[in-house]
């Protein structure tokens, strides 16, 4: 079982109270919400969001690019962050 660290706004889009718990029967690799974390063509990462896993940022890593076994296991959650810009 993977758990997910969403942030509250990605909370509210993805209708989960906190933590997201997923049992994964294959390779673990980065959750995809298509069109909030990921544009809708490229399916590239939007560039607020970032994605971190055993303290590394994986940001830049392929969505399938596979997530380490702490992750997979559960030990470790898997936390995503949105950035806030402005000035």
């Amino acid at each position: 079982m993977i758990r997910v660290v969403l942030p509250p706004h990605l909370r509210t889009l993805a209708r989960v109270d906190g933590d997201v718990e997923l049992d994964v029967n294959s390779t673990v690799t980065q959750p995809m919400l298509r069109g909030t974390m990921r544009d809708h063509v490229t399916q590239l990462r939007r560039p607020l969001v970032r994605f971190f896993a055993c303290g590394e940022d994986l940001s830049h890593e392929s969505p399938d690019a596979p997530l380490p076994e702490a992750i997979a296991k559960g030990s470790e959650p898997f936390v995503i962050i949105g950035a806030i810009a402005g000035g």
